[in-house]
Parts: structure tokens; sequence; C-alpha cells
């Protein structure tokens, strides 16, 4: 089965090349000629408990650093297509090095900032990284004493001079001031250095090396060419979502696929990016820099209503009129995807829910205009109720292999539970055995050094992205779950666990993770673990200030509140897919715990062999004839 047409998607496709710039640097050069005074940056200054100061840096002033550090990079003897690797946190350094890298015509490696010793060390072996940028000396500490990285990391640049404080010292470390420095004399011997360097930048030339999470596994580093981040922007530029100046409101980690994809499609468009890197500091940010847009994953929405659903007592005046709110808000959404009128009486509803609950929602979040969310899928039930407070969530779709995004739809063509419509001219189809395929000009050419996987996920100009998902009338797609992720019950059914966590994380305001597995057996079950700011609230409310994390776990209340919340998502599941039985730990999942990647995804091999166990124990009497889901104590 095709999501589209052939023809048609070649014939947009062409059309977008052509429109592309050449590079993600001359992306950069495009822009600044065009605006050199528009904001590319807004940087927040200031200590974490008072109002930020926002300093603005033009695109003009992005790429004059750009070049210059990329003029000192060059100094360092980098070559085509050399690797640079960035273990840094999110921040504007991050965005002027890694254009400054394509400047440079070298290849950015990404390296998360919580990256262990062992992991960080592998990216820069496996990639051969001769250079390094850093956020923090401290960062340095991961690397040392370790011979097979010294002999490939040759520089090391730190955005900040902090070795006295971090008490780190190497000499290989030099400061961005330095390289900057460095580049600026460089240029002013040869001003043309860098443009013609960018000038012989072609399109399929390697722009970005980034491993994957490795969730069953080693990483893998996927090789994105110019070509890919260039197309994307494009690409986004003609849905005419965003404006030139728009501000968005950047959090995500850069060291993502999607971070860089966010990059590219500001840097085409001319949308300004409020970068705030400390997640307790996103709901103030927000009301100061009041952006029109704002990117995240389903986690961020979540713990976004869960606040809201968590705020007031259960039977209080507020928690009645939020919940009226919202269910007229629902009645709204009814009307509004039939295309129907709204009767006189719903409307007059809807001024006052808007009045009452959904401006002072909107308010908080600064005004925002629609939110997009990528990285994992979005319940249907969370992206209504952000819809029905008149905020819609785009959700996206993709993988690193496919430039992050891949999928997309605009604030005004939502269809709910589905991830939009394959990018313009690019193709997408379903293959036999459900499995989604994609084609175009955002493929990856491959995985670094790592022929025989390269040539099982990529055949004929196809990627394989190891998700069942199905078309739509419209051919927006729905994804149903990970291919190897769906598992088989023994009485025959397949249920696909991302569903499942996806339902539960939608009706239980309370839940960080949900895992659910079920291999071969009679039923599905859960492990499931609490968010720790929820779970305190409710402690404070129910006397129990003083309680730990663990303590509240095992309250007997708490259960049986968790008990009422998958009973109640159960109810929205198909009878072969409910959960029958669940636990609680009495701790959260972590990296350190090799439990999640350092993009938070589960590991669910690893989360099953270490609570194999709990598995044992809500599986033991798998041949009674089970009723209403139970949950163990885990502690």
């Amino acid at each position: 089965m095709s999501g589209t047409s052939d023809d048609e998607s070649h014939a947009v496709q062409r059309k977008l090349l052509a429109a592309s710039a050449k590079n993600f640097a001359a992306m950069l050069d495009r822009q600044a000629d065009a605006h050199p005074n528009r904001i590319a940056f807004l940087t927040p200054s200031g200590p974490d408990d008072e109002p930020n100061t926002w300093l603005p840096m033009t695109f003009a002033e992005f790429r004059r650093q750009a070049h210059e550090v990329a003029a000192g990079l060059m100094e360092f003897g980098l070559p085509r297509e050399g690797r640079v690797a960035l273990l840094s946190g999110t921040r504007t350094e991050w965005i002027i090095a890694d254009m400054a890298i394509s400047c440079a015509g070298g290849a950015t490696t990404t390296i998360y900032p919580n990256s262990g010793p062992e992991e960080a060390s592998f990216i820069l072996v496996d990639s051969h990284s001769s250079i390094l940028f850093v956020d923090s000396t401290a960062q340095v500490a991961k690397i040392q004493g370790r011979p097979e990285v010294d002999a490939v990391v040759r520089h090391i640049i730190s955005f900040v001079d902090d070795s006295e404080q971090t008490g780190v010292s190497d000499d290989r470390l030099t400061t961005m001031a330095d390289v900057i420095a460095h580049g600026r004399r460089r240029l002013a011997a040869e001003p043309e250095l860098v443009r013609r360097m960018i000038d012989s930048i072609e399109p399929d030339d390697l722009c970005t090396l980034i491993y994957t999470s490795g969730t069953t596994g080693t990483p893998k580093g996927v090789e994105l060419t110019h070509q890919a981040w260039t197309y994307m922007g494009q690409a986004w530029k003609s849905l005419d979502m965003f404006r030139g100046g728009d501000i968005h409101l950047l959090w995500l980690p850069l060291s993502h696929a999607f971070g860089k994809c966010l990059i590219a499609i500001c840097v085409e468009i001319g949308i300004t990016q409020a970068i705030e890197p400390r997640i307790p500091r996103l709901a103030r940010s927000l009301g100061e820099v009041k952006p029109r847009v704002m990117c995240g994953v389903p986690r961020i929405f979540e713990k976004i209503r869960a606040g809201v659903m968590t705020a007031y007592p259960q039977g209080r005046l507020a928690s009645r009129v939020s919940r009226w709110a919202f269910a007229t808000g629902r009645d709204v959404q009814q009307y509004r995807r039939a295309g129907d009128r709204l009767p006189v009486t719903v409307a007059a509803k809807l001024k006052i829910a808007d009045a009452l609950v959904f401006s002072t929602l909107r308010r908080k979040l600064g005004g925002i205009e629609f939110m997009i969310c990528g990285g994992a899928k979005l319940s249907e039930q969370v992206q209504q109720w952000f819809f029905s407070a008149g905020i819609p969530i785009v959700e996206g779709y993709g993988a690193t292999e496919i430039g992050a995004v891949a999928f997309f739809s605009g604030p005004t063509a939502i269809r709910s539970g589905t991830v939009g419509p394959v990018a313009p001219g690019c193709l997408a189809r379903i293959a036999e055995d459900g499995e989604v395929l994609v084609s175009g000009p955002i493929v990856a050419r491959g995985y670094h050094n790592l022929p025989e996987k390269t040539a099982k996920a990529f055949t004929d100009g196809w990627f394989h992205t190891g998700d069942i998902g199905e078309f739509d009338e419209k051919n927006y797609l729905r994804i149903t779950d990970r291919k190897r992720d769906l598992f088989k019950t023994s009485g025959g059914k397949y249920v696909a666990p991302q569903k499942v966590e996806a339902t539960l994380m939608a009706n239980c305001p309370y839940l960080s993770n949900a895992v659910v597995l079920g291999e071969g057996h009679k039923y599905a079950v859960a492990l499931l673990t609490l968010d720790r700011d929820a779970l305190m609230t409710w402690g404070k409310r129910h006397g129990k200030a003083d309680a730990s994390y663990a303590e509240l776990t095992a309250d007997p209340r708490v259960r049986r509140s968790i008990q009422w919340y998958v009973d109640r998502a159960n109810s929205r599941l198909e009878r072969w897919e409910t959960v029958k039985k669940f636990a609680i730990l009495d701790h959260d999942l972590t990296e350190d715990s090799h439990s999640v990647t350092t993009s938070l995804k589960v590991r669910r091999g690893v989360v099953a062999e270490k609570y194999a166990y709990l598995l044992d124990e809500m599986f033991a009497d798998e041949n009674d004839q089970p009723g209403a889901a139970k949950g163990s104590d885990a502690s």
C-alpha cells in the first residue's frame, strides 16, 4: 500500500530541491544576506531564581561567529567530512559550533551531555572525532585516561573557561574564545577562506553523524547529508506553518535528530530561537518570551496536563469547573471535526469555559499558538485535551535515519490519532508485514562502518522504519507500534505495548513511565513508575508531606488511586490489550541503571530482565481467570 502518488511526489521533490540551499552552511548565508538584522537567538542571562534578561543575536552576528569558529577549526587541520564531536547541553554556542563545523567542511558528531564515560568514549572512537567541543571542562574528565580516546581526539574546545572551578586540566584543552580569536586572525589574512569552503560542499557530503539511542544494543552512527537538512528546511517552509521572525522556545536536546531538524527549519525560515535548557524554568520563560510555537516530546505535554489535573483535590469547586471546561472543549471538537456549526448553547458554554479555564492556561503558556510533538507516540487523549483548550499539538513522526520528522501536518489540518502525511516530495508505503517505509532526500546514506546493517535497513532507496502503521483515506499515517516491540499472547493475539502504555499515561496523571510486557503469556502486565512532583503534591495534600518517594509508592491509598486509573485506561482498550496486573516500582527508571537511554527511551529488555522477579509474581497464577487489574508491591 502506498501513502503518496509517486509522480506527484517526484514533481514536488524536484521543485523543493531546486529551491533548497546547496548545503547546510549556505542556508545561513542566504538568511543572513536577506535578513541580516533579524534575530536568530534569544539567550537567557541571570540567576535561575530571577527573571531572565534575554540577549539577542542577529543572523548577521550568527554568521560572523560561525565563520570565525570555522576558520579556527581549519587552523587545526580539519579535513573534508572530518568529524567534530559536541558533548554539550542545549545552548547558543552548541548551534554556533555546529554551523561552524559545516562551514569548515566537517561533520558534526553529537553526544548527549548526560552520556556516561563508556558511551561518550565509544562514540568518539567509532566516529574518529579529532576535535571535541564541551559545555564545561568537567565533561573532559569522562574521557581522560582512555588510550583509545587519546589516540583520536587531538583538540578539546570548552564553551566556557571554567577549568579553575572544575579542577580539570588537559594539554589538548582550549576555549571557544581562543578559537574565535585564531579564526578572526586567519580571516583577516584570508577573507574568502570559509566562503570558498562553503561553495565547495556538495549536497551529498556528510553533515551530521548522529548515534541512535541503542535501546536494543550498541549505538549506531547514522550518516545524514547536507541535503537531508536543507531539504527538510525547505519542506517545512513550503507548508507556511511559520513566518520569518516567529519565536520558537528551544529546550530540546540538540544531540537528538529532532533538535538538529529544528535548527535547519529555523535557519531556513528565519525563526528566532529562544534557548531555554533549564526545564524547571520553562513555564517562566514561556511567559517572558511569549513564543508562537514550542516543540516537545510527549512527556512534557503529559506533565503539563498532569499538573493541571492534580492541582486541585477531587471534589473541590475548581476541580469540577476544570473538568466541566474540558468536557465542553471535547464537545466542541466533535462539532468541528464533523464540520458542523456550533449550536448556540455549546458556543455559549465554550465562551464561559474559555474565560474560566482555557484563557488562564494559554496565558501561563505565554499565549502560545500551537505546539509540535515528536520523539515518541503522543496519546490521542493528551492531544485532544490541549486542542480543547485552544492549543493545537501537531504530532510529527520520524526517525534519526529520516531526518527526525518525516511526517507532519499544519496546526489547522490535524487529524487526531495520526502523525500527518509524509513530508512534501517524499514517498511512503506500507510493506506486506505492516512496516512503514520511507524514501526521499531526507533518508540517511547509511550507518557508519556498518555495511550489513545498512544493507538490511536501507534497500533500493527505502528506509525500513521498524514501525507498524497504516494510512487513512487522506493519506495521513497512523503509527500502531514498533515492529520489534509487538508481542503475541498465548491466546494468539498481538499486543502493541506502546499503544497500551500511551493509554495508561494519558489516563493516569501520576505516572512517569509505563512498561507493558506479556510475550507468550495469557495476559499483559505493566511495570509503573510515578511522577515525583505529582506524588509529592499528593503526599502534602494527604498529611504525608515528610514521607519519602518510596514510602508514598507503598501507601495503600496511592495504590488504590492507581488501580482506579488503570481500570479507566483498560476501558479504552480491546479486551486482549488490557493490563491485568501491575507493579509500582519504588524508584523511577534512570540512565544510571541502564533502564532508559540518554534520550529517555525505555530499554525493554533491560527492564524485563531487571524486574523478572516481579513479572514472575504477576504471571504466577495466569491459569486462573483474571478479573480487574491488580496491583502488587514492588518496593
